[in-house]
């Protein structure tokens, strides 16, 4: 099993506005991409599970040619208001660092 920074060279997560989080994954080169992207890890399902958003309101993006995905996903509460525990989103992606990816076509 690998982690997300075995394929990814950036990983992060910022605002998109103050309604929206989006999530960065650049890859260290086209094999690390094509690989991250064959998983299936970044998918709805995981996001969901970890955000408590519904599926369908998370966006992910695979842009091969930056060999990057981008995950968009809406703030679970408004930039700013008094129960944001964080301003800026950045520290959003710190759940994903440690988890393992599994291998293509391996199910747990």
């Amino acid at each position: 099993m690998t982690t997300l920074l075995d394929h990814c060279s950036l990983i992060r997560s910022k605002n998109a506005g103050p309604f929206t989080l989006t999530f960065d994954f650049m890859c260290h080169d086209h094999a690390a991409y094509d690989a991250l992207v064959a998983t299936g890890f970044l998918n709805q399902a995981l996001f969901a599970a970890l955000y408590g958003i519904a599926p369908e309101r998370i966006l992910v993006v695979n842009h091969p040619h930056a060999l990057a995905v981008k995950v968009s996903l809406p703030r679970p509460t408004v930039q700013g208001d008094i129960h944001d525990t964080d301003c800026y989103g950045g520290q959003q992606y710190g759940p994903l660092m440690d988890m393992e990816i599994p291998a293509p076509g391996v199910t747990s």
